[in-house]
């Protein structure tokens, strides 16, 4: 972890998986992210919070944890000012999270957190 970076919680409660579901999506080769904005009057709106999900289709219990690690080991490389206060995230592992240098899992980490906070609202194409 970074020096002064403030150490995540997790997510176990099954309500709140469901939740970041409704919030901003960002898919990269390795993990599909999900971010939700808790509400103010929430009891730990001012944390944030990480989720991991890795399905049984990964592989069995080693190899699910093993992928868990190497998750949370690649959030604690990224700098303390992508992640936000206030907000759920949700992990979902993909099969390259296993396989892939380590390098290329906290690259694409930095740049799902930072996809995921752009605030870009989406353009409209007009047809002519």
């Amino acid at each position: 972890m970074h020096a002064g970076q403030k150490k995540l919680r997790t997510i176990t409660a099954r309500r709140d998986f469901l939740a970041a579901s409704s919030g901003s999506k960002w898919i990269t080769p390795h993990f599909i992210m999900l971010a939700l904005k808790r509400a103010e009057d929430h009891p730990v709106h001012d944390i944030s919070r990480v989720g991991y999900t890795v399905t049984k289709k990964m592989g069995n219990a080693v190899t699910r944890n093993r992928i868990k690690r190497r998750l949370r080991h690649a959030i604690a490389q990224i700098s303390p000012d992508l992640v936000r206060a206030g907000y759920d995230y949700v992990l979902i592992s993909r099969e390259k999270a296993l396989t892939c240098e380590f390098s290329a899992l906290v690259t694409d980490m930095e740049f799902a957190f930072s996809r995921i906070h752009a605030n870009k609202k989406p353009s409209k194409s007009k047809a002519t």
